[in-house]
């Protein structure tokens, strides 16, 4: 007998799958980097020209959650709302990119404790889409 959620049952019953939402095949993870290469590109590019505009220091706050969540929400919908630790994994490497451009863009802002506070924001809020 195998000990299953909802009660005892043989080995043959008792195969657990995993949900199909957590299957994700090396297709999706594929798209999924792709598609958060290109979207950390454009949010690291707006971040940094934002910051460059509006050098309030406050704003950052702000900025690094929304590119979080933009970069969590576009690699859900590319990998047909697929989830799973790798996912999220992908998505918090791509909003530390995204940080990385904006700091290194031409337009660029400079580093500040806030910046850092904002990024981990964001990281927090691309892994909550994607886990």
């Amino acid at each position: 007998m195998v000990q299953t959620p909802v009660g005892a049952r043989c080995p043959d019953c008792a195969r657990l799958y995993k949900l199909p939402t957590y299957q994700v095949s090396p297709k999706y993870y594929l798209r999924a980097i792709g598609v958060g290469v290109g979207m950390a590109l454009g949010c690291g590019f707006l971040w940094g020209l934002i910051g460059s505009w509006l050098p309030y220091f406050y704003l950052s706050l702000l900025l690094g959650p929304a590119v979080g969540y933009a970069i969590g929400e576009i690699t859900s919908l590319a990998v047909n709302r697929k989830r799973g630790r790798s996912l999220a994994a992908i998505a918090a490497v791509m909003t530390a990119v995204a940080y990385l451009v904006g700091l290194v863009s031409p337009w660029g802002f400079g580093f500040h404790l806030l910046d850092l506070i904002s990024l981990a924001l964001g990281i927090f809020v691309a892994v909550t889409r994607l886990r």
